[in-house]
């Protein structure tokens, strides 16, 4: 069994208070036990006016609060699966990064959201992701205390194919960090959670934003640990921040995969 601690959180404009989130719950993780650490997607700054987020993005090297969760993690002898941050990108522009962080305070992984979020919705909410942000290209996996983790951020939850990559690598546990809109997580957030762990036969891991945003946006809450077989472990609040803890048990997910071996059974197909 491995003890971990989900995040949810409303993180706001300033980083500095993000990242004075974010190194209280790692303090409060470890005391808890919890052997690693998932934050939401945008942990560090959440803010839907371009022009002011932009004086707070930097590249990797620069990011004050990704510095100050690395120096959490060695001090609590912890691990962090850093939902995402927004991040400078080498090539121009941002990216919306995963960061996977040892008890030792080193990045053991790093993963770029691939599935840019470009939509209009009937609430008259519009998002334009791409407009910002450079997509990633490649799955990512980590092997951390409770198994070989897949990382995905929020809107990839709805393309089945990456799930299917992550799993072809038998990855124990797929973090899917997110900041849901309320409308579309009333209609389909506990679905698919609960339709990519049974198909992955894994854990997922969902630490979400939640509530009243400074920027003005709402989001979803209902953060979720899921098991292999699609059984909700974990459901928080839809309406406040806190820290929620679940087990990952490895016997769990070898029984779920020895009663419905579809992994195994996975065939090719063609068009």
């Amino acid at each position: 069994m491995t003890r971990i601690a989900v995040l949810q959180m409303t993180s706001g404009i300033d980083p500095e208070a993000n990242a004075n989130c974010l190194t209280d719950a790692c303090e409060r993780a470890a005391g808890e036990g919890a052997e690693v650490l998932f934050t939401p997607e945008m942990s560090g700054l959440l803010d839907r006016d371009r022009k002011r987020a932009a004086a707070n993005i930097a590249k990797e090297a620069e990011d004050i609060v990704l510095s100050q969760v690395r120096e959490a993690a060695a001090k609590h002898s912890l691990w962090v699966a850093l939902g995402s941050l927004a991040i400078g990108h080498g090539q121009g522009g941002w990216a919306n990064r995963s960061f996977v962080i040892d008890d030792m305070g080193e990045v053991a992984a790093r993963y770029d959201k691939m599935h840019m979020f470009d939509v209009d919705l009937e609430s008259g909410e519009s998002w334009r992701e791409s407009n910002s942000y450079r997509a990633g290209d490649r799955i990512v996996t980590a092997q951390t205390p409770a198994g070989r983790l897949g990382l995905t951020v929020c809107y990839d939850l709805r393309f089945p194919a990456l799930f299917e990559a992550l799993g072809r690598e038998a990855c124990d546990v797929i973090a899917i960090p997110a900041a849901f809109t309320v409308p579309t997580g009333e209609a389909h957030w506990h679905v698919l959670q609960r339709a990519r762990a049974i198909e992955a036969s894994a854990y997922v891991v969902a630490a979400a934003q939640v509530g009243e945003h400074a920027d003005g946006r709402c989001t979803y809450g209902h953060s979720l640990v899921v098991d292999p077989w699609g059984e909700v472990l974990l459901d928080m609040s839809g309406d406040e921040p806190g820290l929620g803890f679940a087990e990952i048990d490895a016997a769990r997910i070898a029984e779920v995969r020895r009663q419905v071996p579809s992994l195994a059974n996975r065939r090719p197909i063609s068009t």
